[in-house]
């Protein structure tokens, strides 16, 4: 998780160092050494943000990396709204931890589920069709071939029958609890008032997608908060993200420990380059000096 980055750029430290400080642990001691707690939501979400925020500073100063757009899958929105400045790195990881904390919370362990469905020409209204009367909602709208339902563990398993057949490949995920689901509004008020407290600033979040409207944030501290809430128990509208990325960005970049991204992209016949570790990166700085060399 963007160990190779800490290791060879001082600038990457820093950002561990500084959202390790606003968490009050050591957050590249849990990345890159303690699986048990980096298995614990409330770990694993402030450290992804900062391997993803290491990882874009150190491309920024190697490669002199800048882009107009921002957008990022669930907690990966967190990660957009601090490489747009809409947040500093120290608030979002304290924010990100205390997310991970509450979402935590608010399933006991083993009473919730989730299930991915991998089709083609998926259409998300007749799915939720599908699923009336049960406690399960769509959590993921990631393509046209995939959507990620959410709910409780029995209704899960009552929805995996309903939708089986048909070519669909229906795959339980390994997750601690049924985010982006019903079951996480009862932790939207506490995490309201987290994000109450938190510095947002409004100018540039309209370069960032929304995963709860789907569209680019207005340039309102209020309403970004109020997105960020429904986040929580909403459906990530990653299609619309995309489609609305693509309308503005002639290039785009997926930066991050893993790139489970590409794929939905390719679904709208876009191709996305991936950075995931150093080697990638040294890869695309050479193939910019290349470039600028005109070789």
């Amino acid at each position: 998780m963007a160990q190779d980055f800490h290791r060879q750029f001082a600038v990457a430290r820093e950002a561990f160092a500084e959202a390790s400080d606003a968490c009050g642990v050591d957050l590249a001691a849990i990345a890159f050494g303690d699986e048990q707690r980096l298995n614990l939501t409330e770990y694993t979400q402030p450290c992804v943000l900062a391997a993803e925020i290491a990882m874009l500073r150190a491309l920024r100063q190697q490669l002199g990396l800048e882009a107009r757009w921002f957008a990022g899958h669930s907690l990966g929105e967190y990660g957009a709204l601090v490489a747009a400045g809409v947040l500093q790195l120290g608030e979002a990881a304290r924010l990100v931890r205390r997310r991970g904390a509450l979402m935590q919370q608010a399933v006991p362990a083993g009473q919730g589920a989730m299930l991915a469905v991998i089709a083609r020409g998926l259409d998300l209204a007749e799915l939720r069709a599908q699923l009336a009367g049960l406690e399960v909602d769509a959590a993921n709208h990631n393509s046209s071939s995939q959507i990620v339902v959410s709910g409780s563990a029995a209704d899960v398993e009552k929805a995996r029958q309903r939708l089986a057949g048909k070519g669909r490949r229906l795959i339980p995920l390994n997750v601690s609890a049924p985010f982006h689901s019903r079951f996480m509004r009862e932790v939207e008020p506490a995490f309201a008032a987290a994000l109450a407290a938190a510095a947002v600033d409004p100018v540039a979040a309209p370069r960032v997608a929304s995963n709860y409207t789907g569209a680019f944030h207005v340039a309102d501290a209020g309403a970004v908060r109020e997105a960020l809430v429904r986040q929580i128990s909403g459906t990530v509208r990653w299609v619309d993200n995309m489609r609305a990325l693509v309308e503005r960005a002639s290039r785009i970049l997926e930066i991050g420990p893993g790139a489970p991204l590409g794929g939905f992209f390719r679904d709208l016949g876009v191709t996305v380059e991936a950075i995931t570790d150093l080697a990638a990166a040294e890869q695309k700085l050479a193939s910019a000096d290349r470039q600028e060399r005109g070789t």
